[in-house]
């Protein structure tokens, strides 16, 4: 059987997490949200290896069938993108005993995620749509399924392989879909119109900030090559954390004295006296505020602290809620 796999293609080609035509500075995203696949894929097949193998009752299993290439599309990247337009092809998206077995089901929507990070992200966008619109034709108990998985890889801030790109197209049929009533439509609607906002290519929303000497600004008003937004409260050890590696970050270091790079730690809380009694923690050359209006959380989605962004000169968003590796890695390269 010929797989993705014969095509030969350098898995660094044609990634990035932009929506448009990417280039080789997105690729880094992509880059390391397909090694934290690799690394769940490679647990689930060690983990399961013995799903299967002989007892006395043996119970028979749904299989995944990958498509086979035909052997006269020889570019790589026509291969790939024939392989996961007919990844789901063998797939009955209305057998039910795909449920109760991961081995098999959540292997193959793992191995789908790292596939679709090989191509343009607006590429990967519509195979999503178009697979979980073939999901939603089939039965709601698998449908349930495949979205919970989403959920779980692409949704949770816990999860190494969280991609908003590739969720909100399974936000998008899930609001649509006739398997949720309107009640169970209210979470994934809600979700969606975050997703929308400062969404990764489009321009953030503007906010104003004030510092603790009283002086006041916005985020339009800053005029560097790159702007990393830092949503953090100094009483998290994780923020804290987060200060010392940007503190001691050699790319970061090196395009703030270059003057093209400011960093904005925004306070997103409303006990300033906490604030206040902790703000020795940040770096000097470091722009340190909180919003006198306390409603930065209406404009950006701040499941956790701490938050990170990274933005371009005209505010342009390249890095939503990103890991500060990805921010630093990505700065490096600058």
């Amino acid at each position: 059987m010929a797989t993705v796999m014969d095509t030969g293609m350098d898995t660094g080609m044609a990634m990035g997490m932009r929506r448009n035509k990417m280039t080789p500075k997105e690729s880094l995203v992509v880059f390391y949200s397909i090694i934290m696949l690799m690394v769940i894929s490679g647990c689930k097949q060690s983990s399961n290896s013995g799903v299967g193998q002989d007892n006395t009752d043996k119970v028979v299993t749904p299989k995944f069938i990958q498509p086979e290439i035909p052997a006269m599309i020889t570019d790589p990247n026509l291969r790939l993108a024939y392989f996961i337009r007919h990844y789901w092809d063998h797939f009955d998206f209305a057998d039910t005993t795909y449920v109760p077995t991961p081995a098999i089901t959540e292997q193959a929507w793992v191995d789908y995620i790292n596939y679709l990070l090989r191509i343009p992200m607006d590429k990967a966008y519509d195979e999503m749509k178009a697979m979980m619109s073939k999901c939603a034709q089939g039965s709601k108990k698998l449908f349930l399924y495949f979205t919970e998985m989403a959920d779980k890889y692409l949704y949770d801030p816990n999860s190494p392989a969280r991609n908003e790109e590739l969720y909100i197209p399974v936000l998008e049929v899930m609001i649509h879909t006739p398997f949720l009533d309107d009640t169970e439509k209210i979470r994934p609607q809600y979700r969606l119109d975050w997703a929308y906002k400062n969404r990764i290519d489009t321009k953030a929303v503007n906010f104003q900030y004030a510092r603790i000497t009283g002086q006041t600004g916005s985020l339009y008003q800053i005029n560097t090559e790159f702007i990393v937004l830092f949503f953090n409260n100094p009483e998290c050890t994780t923020c804290r954390d987060h200060i010392d590696g940007m503190r001691n970050s050699v790319a970061m270091n090196r395009l703030l004295s270059q003057r093209r790079l400011t960093i904005i730690s925004i306070y997103p809380d409303q006990d300033l006296e906490e604030w206040k009694s902790n703000h020795a923690l940040y770096p000097s050359g470091w722009i340190v505020g909180y919003d006198p209006s306390f409603t930065i959380g209406e404009k950006y989605d701040l499941k956790a602290t701490p938050t990170l962004y990274l933005l371009d000169r005209d505010k342009v968003v390249i890095l939503k809620d990103a890991p500060l590796l990805w921010i630093e890695n990505f700065l490096s390269r600058q």
